[in-house]
């Protein structure tokens, strides 16, 4: 199916202003946040700031693109927001066998007079004596093409039964960091109403779950496998005489919070 492509620009020279929150760490499963000081007092840098328009512009594609097509988003511009949050983000992460750095965006709709972006945004923050790795940033960036400004503008960590991984240099005389995961229920930016989504008719879109998992794609390989269910497998395995592999993990494959 061709679709149409549009061109997605900024040109308002107006300040953005953002509200960023943290929620206290209550849940870790080897009581990191209990007995390490920095991750027992993460709390927000700046819980608002204003930002200029050319830090979103950091989220646009450099030329025109159809519904559904990715892009790279420009790290560098994206910096002010995660600084925003905590104050020494970095995107090469601890662990990364190739799929985990990047920072990527999606065109899920547009009519008119609004665009819709889905981005996904992998980074980790270096805390005092450690490093805090949340599973994901993913987010909304709502555009009105008409007046060529952010109109809504969202990025968090979605809930998970564990979102972030910790890295904790407890023992200053050894070359190793001692680990945890953990929940922590809010950590996100903001600027704008959300409720401007339950109002646009869009003329093109796909949905969100799809435009999410166009993004999950573009980072990890292994959903290229045709998985089936344990059943499905144990009864494939003795029709086409094939032994079963099997591989025990304790954490997700499909975010960095393992």
């Amino acid at each position: 199916m061709n679709r149409d492509r549009i061109s997605l620009t900024l040109e308002d020279t107006s300040q953005i202003s953002v509200n960023a929150f943290i929620a206290p760490i209550e849940i870790t499963i080897n009581n990191f946040h209990m007995e390490w000081d920095a991750l027992a007092n993460l709390r927000v840098n700046e819980p608002e700031k204003q930002h200029q328009t050319k830090v979103f512009q950091a989220f646009l594609p450099d030329k025109p693109v159809s519904v559904g097509e990715l892009w790279k988003i420009n790290a560098e511009g994206v910096l002010p927001l995660l600084q925003q949050l905590l104050p020494k983000p970095k995107y090469s992460m601890h662990i990364d066998a190739g799929d985990s750095y990047g920072l990527l965006a999606c065109l899920r709709a547009y009519n008119d007079k609004y665009a819709d972006i889905v981005f996904r945004i992998h980074a980790e923050f270096e805390l005092k004596d450690g490093r805090f790795t949340p599973s994901q940033f993913k987010g909304h960036l709502i555009l009105d093409r008409m007046k060529k400004k952010v109109v809504f503008f969202n990025m968090y960590v979605p809930d998970g039964v564990i979102n972030f991984d910790v890295g904790w240099k407890k023992y200053k005389d050894r070359n190793y960091s001692i680990i945890d995961s953990g929940v922590c229920t809010q950590m996100e930016l903001c600027s704008g109403r959300q409720d401007i989504l339950e109002n646009i008719q869009f003329d093109e879109s796909i949905t969100q779950q799809a435009a999410e998992m166009t993004l999950a794609h573009r980072f990890y390989s292994f959903y290229q496998i045709n998985w089936v269910p344990l059943d499905d497998a144990l009864r494939l395995a003795q029709e086409q005489e094939k032994p079963i592999h099997v591989i025990s993990i304790d954490g997700p494959l499909n975010d960095e919070a393992c």
